[in-house]
């Protein structure tokens, strides 16, 4: 018993690692791949997270992740933080969601990346009382559905590869 949860703390360590260093990765020295969609390489790391190890575990990796990375960058409790903090948060939820309605990992995939660019999108509204920014959604929905379906086949591979730890429900 001891063996799993030790063996389950050092995946939680390992995937919130590699969600920092991946968030750091992609909003230093990758751009926008599509107007302002970005990849979303640390989001391969919370779906691998919740098929592993679970909701609980995917909310900690999401949360430390995003004060992690935004610290880390000198942006904590910026703009940049809130807008992170809103699009990780409504994806989180979403994933949530698909994880318990038994969705395909793809479909997951596309879902919270375009609830990541809706989050973001709400918060900058509220943050600058500017609704009109919503006009900017549908070019990034557009980006979003490939951006999922990539990192749904990436977190696809990943989870061939690594034996689940979460008990069966």
């Amino acid at each position: 018993m001891g063996n799993l949860k030790t063996r389950r703390f050092v995946y939680l360590a390992l995937f919130t690692a590699m969600a920092i260093v991946l968030s750091i990765i992609e909003s230093i020295y990758i751009g926008p791949v599509f107007f302002m969609v970005r990849v979303g390489l640390a989001n391969i790391v919370a779906l691998v997270t919740i098929k592993i190890l679970g909701t609980k575990e995917m909310i900690i990796v999401n949360a430390m992740r995003v004060v992690i990375s935004t610290l880390m960058r000198g942006m904590i409790f910026s703009s940049t933080f809130w807008i992170s903090l809103g699009g990780v948060a409504l994806s989180s939820l979403v994933l949530i969601i698909m994880d318990r309605m038994k969705s395909s990992l793809m479909f997951t995939s596309v879902m919270c990346s375009i609830s990541h660019s809706v989050g973001q999108v709400i918060v900058v509204a509220l943050f600058y009382m500017q609704p009109r920014i919503a006009a900017i959604l549908p070019y990034l929905l557009l980006g979003s559905i490939p951006m999922g379906i990539l990192t749904g086949i990436v977190a696809q591979m990943v989870l061939t590869r690594i034996r689940p730890l979460k008990q069966p429900q």
